[in-house]
């Protein structure tokens, strides 16, 4: 199995997916590797990149950063929710910061696609200055609710998500950490208590003083949505390539047998990925997952105990 991350990582800075990166993907499927596309966009903004790849309908896409997890065709295959008690709870938790919070539903319909309210916020002035191209890109799903926490009030949420300079969203991050059932960026879930509700999972931008950072319900990661999926497909975790480039990459590419950083990752998780011996990739601009995946490729075929159908061994 590989599983790529979106933005960052599979689409260059003009936001797509280049020729090479996806004959580098479909190249992959025909050796008989699952692709899967893991990354922290809901299901139907990230199938506006890959609805037109011609990639196979049922191959999976972990969506929401873990909590979601559909087939290209839309089947779902698993959803976790947020108590909605716990995300009203939250509301008022983090009240300094509730110019920068959007709520995320999954309204996905068997088309892929899904409605307004599947996006709701309380304000936006903020999240226009922070995120004005992505808040203009979901209009058409935004939901303008005030307070808030009446759009909990008939469905749960699959995530929260607060927006904002990274000195901000440290200072929001800090918040939350004051309460015992919220578990940190990178925590791992075996240690998880049975006081923990949500975890955090962050996306940092440096060049942007951009900070995404997601509330998720407790346990939910791409490692682990991942590590569920390939356990139903038969395969290890020591049969995965994980590529990604940010903090919110970082639970799958700890799992993964073998675990590639992009190299315009923020500087503080490329030291991290040094420490560990992670591989570090050209950069998202410069195809740097289609490198990885012909290198994995040619490392396979050129051995001559492997047929081009074998798994690679990651």
């Amino acid at each position: 199995m590989i599983a790529v991350d979106m933005d960052g990582t599979l689409l260059g800075s003009d936001g797509r997916v280049s020729p090479r990166n996806l004959a580098a993907l479909q190249a992959a499927e025909r050796a008989g590797i699952e692709v899967v596309v893991a990354t922290g966009r809901r299901h139907s903004y990230a199938m506006r990149q890959l609805r037109a790849l011609g990639l196979r309908e049922e191959n999976a896409l972990v969506s929401s950063n873990g909590t979601v997890t559909r087939t290209l065709g839309a089947r779902l295959l698993e959803r976790t929710l947020m108590q909605p008690e716990t995300a009203r709870w939250l509301c008022g938790h983090i009240e300094e910061f509730r110019n920068a919070l959007v709520i995320t539903f999954d309204m996905v319909d068997t088309d892929g696609e899904d409605a307004r309210g599947a996006l709701v916020v309380e304000h936006l002035d903020e999240l226009n200055g922070s995120i004005g191209k992505w808040m203009a890109a979901n209009e058409p799903y935004i939901a303008h609710i005030l307070p808030i926490e009446k759009a909990l009030e008939a469905e749960a949420p699959i995530q929260m998500m607060l927006c904002g300079t990274i000195e901000r969203m440290r200072r929001a991050e800090a918040r939350l950490l004051e309460h015992p059932g919220v578990s940190p960026v990178g925590a791992n879930p075996q240690e998880y208590t049975s006081e923990i509700e949500v975890t955090l999972h962050r996306t940092d931008y440096p060049e942007r003083d951009l900070s995404i950072l997601d509330i998720l319900p407790a346990g939910c990661s791409k490692g682990s949505a991942l590590l569920r999926l390939a356990a139903d497909r038969g395969i290890t975790a020591a049969e995965i390539l994980a590529i990604g480039d940010n903090w919110n990459d970082l639970s799958m590419l700890e799992m993964a047998g073998r675990a590639v950083l992009m190299g315009n990752a923020p500087e503080d998780l490329a030291q991290h990925a040094a420490e560990r011996g992670w591989t570090i990739a050209g950069r998202h601009d410069q195809d740097g997952v289609a490198e990885t995946i012909e290198a994995a490729l040619a490392e396979t075929l050129s051995s001559p105990l492997k047929q081009p159908e074998a798994v690679i061994p990651f």
